[in-house]
């Protein structure tokens, strides 16, 4: 495909998946101050470089933290047929892999069937692949699945023409600033050099080089490193543990943050 262009003056993009696509942990400069925090993300940034290029973004964001790949079809798929929109973006299938006894071989099937409904609206479709979590000695364990259903992800985007951003290779998230506190989200500049990866596959001019190395940091002291473990485990491991142990997600009772093709406002200033 050769750059993102639709031939209109409006642009239509929604985007699916759960905390990953909602934006987690990046809030949004206009939520400071009041108390309650409303996510930016990769997406919504990409939205609005897709504005500085496009003219015209109708965006929706359909995502939810802590949705399963089941929940993501039978919940957002069948809306985003709806909206017909010109662009989709789809993350599904994390929350599952990284479950107890998550089979990446069911996942994949169950996120084909996504696809194959999403790529009878003729929309332009972005999929992602997992993580290489080699980095992270809590996750490491799961390398292994999330390369298995990252080859079915790859089969299936062939399949069906879709492009897909390889999150796996992007090696300039392997630094702990790119993550949030919870080791499990992006930081703020980890979803801006993800939104700056999906605008250069879609060859919409990407504002800036999401490979841009980090900036020297100075070592810290293995005390205070494994202070930070303790820390991470107390306010993230064991809720986290806890929700599984009891049925309960993050995500339980939520609604999508922009269930509507709206025209997105402009993005704010030197952000």
């Amino acid at each position: 495909m050769s750059g993102f262009s639709t031939g209109r003056d409006i642009v239509s993009y929604v985007a699916l998946g759960d905390s990953f696509t909602e934006g987690l942990d990046d809030p949004h400069p206009e939520s400071e101050g009041t108390g309650r925090v409303r996510y930016r993300g990769w997406a919504d940034r990409l939205a609005e470089h897709l504005a500085a290029t496009c003219g015209e973004v109708r965006y929706a964001n359909l995502a939810v933290r802590g949705k399963l790949i089941r929940q993501i079809v039978h919940d957002q798929v069948p809306r985003a047929v709806e909206l017909r929109p010109d662009l989709v973006t789809l993350c599904a299938g994390g929350n599952d892999i990284i479950r107890p006894g998550g089979d990446p071989d069911l996942t994949a099937r169950i996120f084909e069937t996504a696809v194959r409904r999403l790529s009878a609206t003729g929309a332009r479709i972005v999929v992602f692949t997992g993580m290489d979590t080699a980095f992270q000695p809590v996750m490491r364990h799961l390398r292994g699945k999330i390369a298995t259903y990252n080859m079915h992800l790859r089969a299936i985007a062939d399949d069906y023409g879709c492009d897909v951003v390889d999150i796996w290779s992007m090696r300039v998230l392997q630094d702990q600033r790119a993550w949030s506190s919870d080791r499990l989200h992006f930081s703020p500049e980890g979803h801006r050099r993800i939104a700056l990866r999906v605008c250069e596959i879609l060859e919409a001019c990407p504002p800036a080089d999401w490979r841009e190395p980090w900036p020297a940091e100075a070592p810290r002291p293995w005390s205070a490193a494994r202070q930070q473990d303790l820390l991470w485990a107390r306010e993230h491991l064991v809720p986290w543990i806890g929700r599984r142990l009891t049925g309960r997600s993050s995500g339980d009772g939520r609604t999508p943050k922009r269930p509507e093709l709206e025209p997105l406002q402009p993005a704010p200033r030197g952000r």
